[in-house]
């Protein structure tokens, strides 16, 4: 399955996360850029916008990354891109590489827990294409967990956000999700050694991982800096 889907475009319409405050925004247009093969090392920032947020009546310009990355590390298959809405179609393709098995749990580690309600569900995903439309068109960065439950690609979701959570032991099967603003001041009061060392006892019992970088949520540089101290 290639990667002909991302090669690089912006959306201008008010549209997946193109959506908020897109009325009062001064920027009207968010970039979601090409997909490669690579490393961590290959992940780079971009000069483009990925999400604009009004808040606190400050208009909020967060670059997102240069490239999405495709990384093989030995018998896993890695993706990395900036906004996490993504993950739906990395997951999709994922389970269509047959990658890891559907119905296998997906282990979710974020400073939040990303299970609103999208507007509409998509009924299939035997078109990769349309899951490639739906994931950039209808997700946003908030509401792409529950339609992967809802197609029973995973049968479960386990939300690591806090202390106790980070603390559990996870021995079946799972498809790990990280989003890097976990390491995001808000959530120093979790040890950082701790989080580390976590994350890279999942990541060799997973054998497809999904990265976020999160740019309205966390500084991309110091994000780049943790994504390469995981792979170190």
């Amino acid at each position: 399955m290639n990667l002909h889907y991302y090669t690089g475009f912006f959306i201008d319409e008010p549209l997946g996360n193109n959506i908020f405050s897109y009325s009062k925004r001064k920027v009207k247009k968010i970039y979601i850029p090409p997909l490669k093969q690579g490393t961590v090392e290959d992940v780079k920032i971009s000069d483009n916008i990925a999400f604009c947020e009004i808040e606190d009546e400050k208009e909020i310009k967060a670059n997102g990354l240069d490239c999405f990355i495709e990384y093989n590390l030995e018998n896993k298959k890695i993706y990395i891109f900036d906004n996490h809405n993504h993950a739906f179609y990395f997951w999709v393709k994922s389970l269509k590489q047959n990658h890891f098995n559907k119905g296998c749990k997906l282990v979710h580690i974020d400073q939040h827990k990303d299970m609103r309600e999208p507007e509409e569900y998509i009924q299939s995903i035997e078109s990769l294409k349309e899951v490639f439309e739906y994931t950039n068109y209808k997700l946003n960065v908030g509401n792409f967990i529950k339609p992967a439950l809802n197609l029973g690609i995973f049968s479960d979701v386990l939300i690591i956000d806090s202390l106790a959570s980070f603390k559990l032991d996870i021995n079946d099967e799972f498809v790990l999700d990280i989003d890097l603003d976990i390491f995001s001041k808000d959530m120093d009061y979790i040890d950082y050694d701790f989080k580390m060392n976590k994350i890279k006892q999942l990541i060799k019992k997973s054998n497809v991982i999904t990265i976020a970088t999160s740019p309205f949520f966390i500084d991309q540089t110091y994000a780049i800096k943790i994504l390469r101290e995981i792979f170190s």
